[in-house]
């Protein structure tokens, strides 16, 4: 059987959890968007104070930073940090045949883990409550990388 189609369960896991991680991914892109025009700030580059359909009365402080704004940013960049090496370890994951109960476990872990974290993030806890979840995700893209790594050298000097 292929592993990669929607036929294996294993994969067709991988590919929701995937998808929704995208989809996180863009998403707060688009917070982060709608947070701008919303405070009218947060503007990053000088070229952005320039007069449009969405900032008809530029103003200097505009590029000052903002809370607001900055966090949803932070998200946005921790999920891009984080998110990519899930994307390919779980994909490499699926190639390694794994259990569909432990698959299912380590992906849907894993979309929870980066879901609580940005629920921390977007309510201010302290960073033992985000490094909790960043752990749990972080050690789940480990596991699968070490599993990964394991069975491909067994494959190749087995």
């Amino acid at each position: 059987m292929n592993s990669f189609n929607l036929e294996n369960p294993v994969f067709a896991a991988y590919a929701i959890a995937a998808a929704l991680m995208l989809l996180k991914i863009m998403g707060q892109g688009w917070m982060t968007v709608y947070r701008m025009m919303k405070s009218s700030a947060g503007l990053v580059s000088p070229e952005d104070l320039q007069v449009g359909p969405f900032n008809k009365n530029p103003r200097p402080e505009q590029l000052d930073i903002n809370d607001y704004v900055d966090r949803s940013r932070r998200m946005h960049r921790n999920d891009l940090e984080n998110i990519p090496a899930f994307l390919i370890a779980g994909l490499l994951f699926v190639a390694a045949s794994p259990d569909l109960l432990w698959a299912q476990i380590l992906f849907y872990g894993f979309v929870l883990a980066r879901l609580l974290h940005t629920i921390a993030y977007a309510t201010k806890r302290n960073h033992e409550v985000r490094a909790t979840f960043y752990t749990i995700g972080s050690v789940i893209v480990l596991y699968m990388a070490v599993h990964v790594l394991f069975v491909a050298i067994g494959h190749t000097f087995g």
